[in-house]
Order: C-alpha cells, then structure tokens, then sequence
C-alpha cells in the first residue's frame, strides 16, 4: 500500500516514477548499463539473480518477485533462488558461485565487514575484477531500489506471482529504457 498521500494507495512503480519523474531517466540508464549491457563479463540470467538475490536479502517484496520473475525469463530456476537467499553455501550451484554470492549477501546485509579475503576468495573461485565488480554495482542498484520501493510502499504485482509462459518470454526481451518509454516514463 502506498505511503505517498498524492498516490492511489495501490499504486505501482510507473505512478511512483510519473508523481516523482526526478532521476528517474538516469536511473533506466544504469539499470540498462549494469543488467542489459553487452560488456558484463555477467550474463543476464546471473545479473537478474543477482538482483533477486539481494532484493530478496533486503526483503523487498516488489524488486524481488520482479527480479526473480526476470531471472526465471533468462532460464533461472526459482527453486535455486529461494536456495541462495536461505544459504549459497548449500544451494545447488557451481562451485564457483559460492564465494561470488558470499561477497554479495556480506555486502547487501553488512557492507562494512566486507574485506579483502571476501574479494580474493571469489577472485580464486575464477570471478575477474570487472564481473565482481559488476556484481557489486548490481548489488548497489537494487539495495538504492529496494529502499525507495519500500520506503514509497510500493507492492508487487499480481503478475509476479504466476507468469504465463508468454509474459516470461515477453520480459527476456527489451530493455528497461524501452519499458520506461512505453510507460511514458522518459522520453
């Protein structure tokens, strides 16, 4: 339910963006740059589980089920989700994922205690410089957008919840920039 008075109380993030528009075209840019970009050493489906990861840490219910319903779209499974935000230590991933997802929960949930040891241990586990890195700024996103969600009240969709195989293919497809446009979000 929104906080905002100015909003309907079922308002969704487009009505949030239209009441609020300031920063809003930046922030489709770098949600662009670090989940859409050709240049991540990333692939998608591991930045749209990044972003459920840590939104799911942080218990952001609309990023979340968005970033988990994205994740799924980029052949993700959802069970594997849910695992890694339990304990990437026991979910049933590489090997390699372990000390990345490691870094990233230390990060989202107590980013001062985050060390040299943290970084070394997923650059040994065979993550470069530049896909930690992107890591990070993935995890810096959506800890930024799970608290303006939040603090706004904004709820997930009901779409979130029971995706047609159609709306996955819809969502592995585009840009946020072009969503942000077809929402008359930024021009």
């Amino acid at each position: 339910m929104s906080h905002y008075p100015s909003l309907a109380k079922d308002a969704r993030l487009e009505e949030l963006f239209k009441r609020f528009p300031r920063g809003v075209a930046p922030l489709i840019a770098l949600h662009d740059q670090v989940l859409r970009d050709d240049n991540s050493p990333l692939c998608l489906g591991d930045r749209e589980l990044i972003a459920a990861f840590v939104s799911g840490l942080n218990a952001c219910k609309f990023c979340f089920g968005a970033h988990k319903l994205m994740a799924r779209a980029f052949g993700v499974e959802e069970k594997l989700i849910d695992d890694l935000i339990i304990d990437e230590q026991t979910a049933e991933i590489p090997a390699k994922y372990r000390p990345l997802f490691a870094y990233l929960r230390k990060l989202t949930l107590s980013p001062a205690k985050v060390t040299a040891n943290d970084m070394k241990a997923a650059l040994k586990a065979g993550w470069t410089e530049e896909a930690i890195y992107d890591a990070a700024l993935i995890c810096a996103l959506f800890s930024f957008m799970n608290r303006v969600l939040d603090g706004a009240g904004i709820e997930p969709k009901p779409l979130f919840e029971n995706p047609s195989d159609e709306d996955l293919k819809t969502r592995s497809t585009g840009t946020y920039g072009e969503w942000a446009k077809n929402a008359n979000l930024i021009k």
